[in-house]
């Protein structure tokens, strides 16, 4: 593989490696919360059955006015741990001090400590089955109307319903959507914050996401989408080979080399979540959610893009030699040319 390569090959790890050398984790007060357990429903839909699993949930009613009938603010929990959702919503937590709201935040069945079979949750798709969007809303309306039945118990004859607003982000923002729409009679309002609503049903392109990844890409710099693109080129060509994967391998310094096309999709993959990791949590301040990550951090990475690319041609034109050479950088007769 010629110099050409090799350069190129550096600088994609340079951009790679700007993720974590620029980033840090974002220190903040910590949002306080109880964490309790529910037994859900292992199939709401079924009466053969009543077998339970613990379902957490995270609690704080530090700001509520519970006697006054003030609102619940209920998080759908979507694919991940509860605790990752519930230490980046700065605004679900700053509105419910202001509206002197309850704090509720579910986890989403299978994901976290709500594995209804333990480790064996997602090992066979007779254990699996129960991971659906209706039995996830379902469980969220059972955790509702046992905490407003308990407070209904507590406060007697002077009790005044809680209003529930639900709020979810992304695929947790569709959850909220759906809590509102198929169940108006528990939940009176839903925030679902970058809710893909219309990639279904043809509603929008396919493509409509990576679009907008490519966008926020050229919003900062039309160079950059025009190296990403000529990058992939690159990478495609250069891993067709054993000899390319080999010395691909060797100059990201991967773990393990690249052997076969299922090696090289996955890293593919791993490359392409890089670029929308980053475009999704392009915040103008430093946040830890996905991953550490520096405030604008497309910008950061930018410009370590810019600045390796600047350094590369600069090598090239100082030993431009008509012959191989290994000086500054392995490269080719006229590396330049």
């Amino acid at each position: 593989m010629g110099s050409t390569a090799i350069n190129f090959t550096g600088l994609f790890g340079v951009l790679l490696a700007g993720v974590v050398l620029s980033s840090f984790i974002l220190s903040t007060d910590a949002y306080t919360y109880e964490t309790k357990f529910f037994d859900a429903k292992l199939d709401h839909f079924t009466y053969v059955s009543n077998q339970t699993f613990p379902l957490k949930y995270l609690i704080n009613d530090e700001f509520w006015d519970e006697d006054g009938g003030a609102p619940v603010f209920f998080y759908c929990g979507n694919e991940d741990a509860i605790e990752t959702f519930a230490e980046n919503l700065g605004f679900l937590w700053e509105s419910a001090k202001r509206f002197s709201a309850r704090v509720v935040l579910v986890e989403h069945r299978y994901y976290g400590s709500s594995l209804p079979f333990g480790p064996k949750s997602l090992s066979s798709p007779r254990l699996s089955g129960y991971l659906t969007v209706a039995q996830t809303l379902a469980d969220f309306v059972d955790v509702i109307q046992s905490l407003e039945d308990a407070s209904r118990l507590r406060i007697g004859a002077a009790f005044k319903p809680h209003p529930v607003i639900a709020f979810g982000g992304s695929y947790g923002g569709m959850l909220a959507f759906w809590l509102r729409l198929k169940y108006p009679h528990i939940v009176q309002g839903a925030l679902a914050s970058s809710a893909p609503m219309f990639q279904t049903n043809d509603l929008a392109p396919c493509d409509i996401y990576y679009k907008e990844v490519t966008k926020i890409y050229r919003d900062v710099s039309p160079k950059c989408e025009e190296n990403i693109r000529n990058s992939w080129t690159f990478i495609n060509t250069e891993l067709q080979t054993d000899s390319g994967r080999v010395e691909f391998s060797r100059e990201w310094n991967l773990c393990s080399s690249l052997k076969t096309q299922v090696d090289v999709a996955i890293f593919k993959r791993y490359l392409s979540d890089m670029y929308t990791t980053m475009a999704m949590t392009n915040y103008p301040y430093p946040s830890n959610f996905l991953t550490p990550l520096p405030g604008n951090p497309v910008k950061v990475d930018v410009a370590i893009f810019k600045r390796y690319l600047s350094d590369m041609y600069t090598t090239m034109a100082m030993t431009n030699y008509p012959y191989p050479s290994n000086f500054l950088t392995p490269l080719p007769g006229n590396p330049v040319k």
